[in-house]
């Protein structure tokens, strides 16, 4: 369809066409245009993977911050048991069989 309309976009056009500054000679003003170009992109692209590095980083934290939390409440509820089971021996002990000897 789009041949047809004569939209052709392909390597007999100079659309967009690639080029090497280090083998052609380019003016000045061409040499500026190009820097500013890439420096737009840079800054575009930039913008990008800093939201996606700051993402990243929230999400990391995110992970680390719950397992230390989830490490301080497993180890909270292990000295709980431990008290707990503590406990209940010296109750067991106290409520032994009494002897004469006790």
């Amino acid at each position: 369809m789009a041949d047809k309309e004569g939209n052709k976009f392909g390597p007999e056009n100079e659309f967009a066409k690639r080029i090497d500054p280090t083998k052609e000679k380019l003016t000045q003003e061409q040499i500026k245009y190009i820097r500013q170009a890439e420096l737009a992109q840079w800054k575009k692209k930039s913008q990008k993977l800093r939201g996606r590095n700051i993402l990243t980083g929230l999400a990391i934290g995110a992970i680390v911050m719950g397992i230390y939390g989830y490490t301080f409440y497993s180890v909270s509820q292990d000295r709980i048991m431990d008290e707990i089971d503590q406990e209940a021996k010296v109750a067991a002990r106290m409520r032994g069989a009494k002897t004469g000897a006790n």
